[in-house]
């Protein structure tokens, strides 16, 4: 049956309500972790030390933001596009590798983007001027973009359905973890030695070695494998009836597009007809993950450097603090995403994080006491990455299984350009509103001082009234099986997509689905 758009309109809010409110259909979690087996475990150690790597990468120039305008002559702002444009290109690195990794398989791909990583941690820590600065974070934009696609299919795409909320939060974690150890090695390496913030970039160069090293060892997924083995059959079907179009005489001349690439590519430009909705949804999602994540977090260091005045320690702490809020918060609500629902999940942590922008922006606050910073700092980001533990299964689940890594890894890293100017944005705001100058933790009079606080409140504040609204009119897809064909997939959820979860969208995708089904009765194949 069609479902009009008016009738999906309709059911944004009946859908919230999950399948079960009794607590004994909650699922051990200790059980799902039993359920999967030594090569599911493998798949997703490298994928979760991958993206808390490029995490880290990332962080390491926020940490360092002070260290680094002093170091090339320039202002605070000026820096920040330095993390602008790794946001920006990172565009570039998902296109690329998410094709390379659904044409030619996820292991390589993934080897040559850690690689990368190597090679410009080393050439960030080598440079003398801004603009060589600049260059090296774009190009470190190409390669981070690159990683979280194939990370996420690496990751979830062979497990079990039913263990899927559990390991997406956990697998999202990576983020929060690769900022407390970006936090704690800035720490630890800038101002120990007479290279300044150098080492830091140094040291950075060397896991991604051991993470290419683990993944050599491991194989294709099986997924993949079995998409690709459809991909070979598909081809020799379309070679086997060229033949008989010879042997009738009925045949053409021949154009050598019954390759297997040809056969990639024609799915790849059927998905985008029939899916184009769909896809534009989840870039205009991830734009607001990511405006979330950065708006909240990206400056949040020289904050409590220069307007809360705290210590280099003391921000350490609550560093540390709101990261092990992050990584709490995201393995518990992915967990529990997995039978409220993908949907209902992020919307009660918007909720909660837009309570809690006051305490943990406030002056006032940070004035009774840097502990209550810190606990404002846990929560808020115990929301924030609580609501993006989901991310990775729900972005799984929407994406078409034969583009997963491309699909997933570009409508992320679309998210990510849209968001990219969000450090710059906020800081450039921030300048509107400055602070008398005041002597700093180590005694040293700071003037340029601002009110971070306040433009961060109200511009997270915008966003989570954005994800309210976004999240709360988009699809889902819970349960979706990802070791099936697309249609096969969807049918396969039987309840959970016939009844509500999975009616995403159907009004622009049933007549595809009609034509699936007329193919499949009549015994031919439909891409």
């Amino acid at each position: 049956m069609t479902t009009t758009p008016l009738q999906y309109l309709s059911s944004r809010v009946s859908t919230l309500v999950p399948k079960s409110t009794h607590l004994s259909d909650i699922p051990n979690p200790i059980s799902l972790l039993r359920s999967l087996d030594r090569q599911n475990w493998a798949f997703f150690s490298v994928a979760f030390f991958a993206w808390t790597w490029d995490a880290f990468d990332f962080f390491t120039v926020s940490l360092i933001l002070p260290d680094l305008a002093d170091s090339f002559g320039r202002s605070r702002t000026d820096i920040t596009w330095g993390i602008t444009l790794v946001l920006m290109f990172r565009t570039v690195g998902a296109v690329v590798f998410g094709i390379a990794s659904d044409r030619w398989g996820r292991r390589w791909p993934f080897v040559v983007n850690n690689g990368l990583f190597v090679v410009l941690e080393l050439a960030t820590g080598f440079c003398q001027t801004y603009p060589q600065f600049l260059a090296c974070r774009a190009l470190f934009g190409i390669a981070m973009g690159g990683l979280y696609g194939n990370a996420a299919a690496t990751a979830l795409e062979d497990l079990p359905p039913v263990a899927r909320g559990l390991m997406s939060g956990l697998l999202q974690q990576g983020y929060a973890f690769g900022y407390l150890l970006a936090t704690a090695f800035s720490r630890a390496l800038v101002e120990t030695t007479r290279y300044g913030w150098r080492p830091l970039f140094w040291f950075g160069a060397c896991p991604p070695v051991l993470i290419i090293a683990l993944r050599l060892l491991l194989p294709e997924t099986r997924t993949y494998q079995k998409q690709k083995m459809e991909r070979e059959l598909k081809q020799q079907q379309q070679q086997d009836e060229e033949d008989a179009e010879e042997e009738s005489g009925q045949g053409g001349e021949r154009h050598g597009k019954n390759g297997v690439t040809h056969v990639f590519w024609e799915q790849g430009k059927q998905v985008i007809k029939d899916e184009w909705l769909l896809l534009t949804y989840m870039v205009l999602l991830m734009a607001g993950f990511n405006f979330m994540s950065h708006g909240s977090q990206d400056l949040y260091p020289v904050l409590l450097d220069t307007q809360f005045l705290f210590s280099r320690d003391q921000g350490t702490i609550i560093q540390v603090i709101a990261n092990v809020g992050a990584m709490l918060g995201g393995m518990t609500i992915g967990f529990m995403s997995q039978f409220a629902g993908r949907r209902l999940s992020i919307l009660v942590m918007c909720a909660l994080g837009g309570a809690l922008l006051y305490p943990y922006t406030s002056t006032d606050i940070a004035n009774q006491g840097w502990g209550r910073i810190a606990a404002a700092a846990f929560w808020e980001q115990f929301a924030v990455q609580g609501a993006w533990g989901v991310v990775p299964a729900h972005l799984m689940e929407l994406s078409p299984a034969k583009f997963r890594t491309f699909v997933v890894g570009t409508s992320y890293q679309l998210g990510n350009l849209i968001s990219s100017a969000s450090s710059t944005i906020e800081s450039t705001i921030a300048e509107r509103f400055p602070l008398p100058a005041e002597p700093g933790s180590d005694g040293a009079m700071l003037e340029q001082r601002y009110e971070y606080g306040k433009v961060i409140c109200i511009f997270m504040g915008c966003v989570y009234a954005y994800m309210v609204v976004l999240t709360l009119l988009g699809p889902e897809y819970l349960g979706r099986r990802f070791d099936r064909r697309d249609s096969e997939a969807l049918e396969d959820n039987g309840v959970v997509f016939g009844e509500d979860h999975g009616q995403g969208f159907e009004f622009v995708q049933d007549a595809h689905r009609e034509r699936v089904k007329a193919g499949r009765k009549g015994g031919g194949m439909v891409s």
